[in-house]
Order: structure tokens, then sequence, then C-alpha cells
């Protein structure tokens, strides 16, 4: 184990999706690192446990649910934080994922998605709901460009700060069955370096993490059997994973501080680092 450093005593992190695998285990970790960390996500009770999690540990924190693509309530958070005399000094922008109706059941073109009987199937690009495709947008690309306006002004406000926000190896080359998702993801490293250029005379650095394939509640539908062994598409990501292994939520702990750290990464900005097992440098060929 590292020896864990009180480097961000007096910081104020807030920490979207909060309640999920991977951002639960960083807004611990910060906490532990002397952090007051806001909780933010949708669901009460699931933050609740990340919350108490800290608490016990004698770590500071708070919740505060809302949804990021809610521009009211997150400025609501901000100004929650100012009444407090807290200001954000570091935003984890960890909210995202994707939805099943959003996925398509082949990968690649299949005649049985133009027969009438399966217009409403939602089984291919041509029979998917628009609406379902659009909400994954909107969470992935809104829900991370509304906290960067949000709490990126306070840090403005406040002479500096530094963004983590959450690409993906979609970022890179498009995953098959998950077009929403990968636009989403290929939009967020774009933002990150335009958002860096923009926000760099308010010294506030903006970079991002590229996961690797992590197992949360989701993906492990998707890349285990209920036994615990590996569907046919976990076996192909463990193919291409020179690590051997799916990603756990500590692998990403060190990417995370060193981003965030004003010494050790003061002149990094703009850049999105995979954090993958060495998944995106094999060609599969």
């Amino acid at each position: 184990e590292w020896v864990m450093e009180q480097k961000m005593t007096g910081k104020t992190v807030v920490v979207t999706g909060a309640a999920g695998t991977l951002c639960s285990e960083i807004a611990l970790d910060l906490a532990a690192q002397g952090a007051y960390v806001v909780l933010v996500g949708r669901t009460v009770e699931k933050l609740e446990k990340v919350a108490e999690r800290i608490r016990s540990a004698g770590n500071l924190c708070c919740i505060q649910a809302g949804d990021v693509t809610d521009e009211n309530r997150m400025s609501q958070i901000a100004e929650t934080l100012e009444k407090q005399g807290k200001h954000c000094d570091v935003l984890i922008n960890g909210a995202g994922g994707n939805q099943n109706r959003a996925v398509t059941k082949y990968t690649a073109f299949n005649g049985e998605e133009l027969k009438e009987e399966n217009k409403e199937a939602e089984n291919g690009f041509f029979t998917m709901n628009m609406g379902v495709f659009e909400s994954v947008l909107t969470t992935n690309v809104l829900g991370t460009v509304i906290p960067c306006r949000i709490f990126g002004r306070q840090m403005a406000e406040n002479g500096g700060g530094s963004i983590v926000n959450f690409a993906s190896m979609n970022s890179y080359l498009p995953l098959t069955r998950v077009p929403a998702y990968a636009i989403s993801k290929a939009g967020i490293v774009n933002f990150t370096e335009w958002l860096a250029a923009y926000l760099a005379p308010a010294g506030i650095r903006v970079n991002a993490v590229a996961p690797g394939f992590f197992v949360n509640e989701r993906s492990k539908k998707i890349l285990e059997t209920p036994e615990g062994g590996l569907t046919s598409r976990g076996e192909k990501v463990i193919d291409h994973t020179p690590a051997g292994r799916f990603g756990q939520a500590k692998d990403l702990l060190g990417c995370v501080r060193w981003l965030i750290d004003e010494e050790a990464a003061a002149f990094v900005t703009g850049v999105t680092i995979p954090v993958d097992g060495g998944f995106r440098g094999v060609s599969g060929v």
C-alpha cells in the first residue's frame, strides 16, 4: 500500500457519479487524503453507502443528490458550497454510462432488422430508439459539460483548479454494438482538449482518464457468466489485454492522484490517459 499523504487537506472535491464502482473508490481515496468530498449522484441511498464508508474512516464528505444534466441543480450545489464558505477545487466528472436499449444486438448489419415484424425490436442500428440513443449522448456529453461550467466557474473565480473527465477505450476505437456510447466518449476527449486550452488562462487544468475494461454491475453481466467464467465478449477483451485481467477500481487511483497534483502534474493539461492494461496497444491482428 502507498503511504497516504494528506495532500488534499483543505481542498473541496466534487465527484459526480460518486456511487459508481470507480468513482466511489476515487471519492474514498481523496477523502483519505484530507479532502472534503461532495458526493453527487441521482440516488441518495447509494450515495449514503459511500458516505458511510468515508465517515467511518474518520474523513469528511457530504451528499448532494442530483442529475448532472440538470444545470439548475448543479448551480444549487455550487451555491450550497459557497454558503458553507467552500468552493470546488477539483472536479471528478465520473457520471455517465450506457443503456441496454442503446446497444445493438448485432455486431454488424443483419437483414433481420429490415423485416417488418422487427421494426419495433430495437435490435439493430436501423431499429434503435432514437430517444434512448439521444439520452446516452445527453448523459455522457452534457453530463460532463454542465458540471464543468458550474464548478469550473467557481474555480475561475477562485484562481484555479483541476478537472478530470472520464473518457473510455471507445474514445479511440468504437467498440461494436455501442454506437451512442462511442460517439459520446470520443467527444469527451475532444472537449477535454478544447476546455484545457480555454481554461488555461484561469489557472485550471483539464485532463481525462480512459479506463479500459473495468468490472462493474453492468459490465459484469456482459463480460462474465453467472458461474464466474467469461462470456465470448469477455474472452475477446482478455485476449486483447496484455495485463491478462479486467481493471479494478484501485487501478485508477494513482492516475487520478497524479492528474490533480498541482506540483507533479503542473504542466499537464488537455491529455487523456488510458488506464487499460495495454488494451489500446493491441490491434487484434
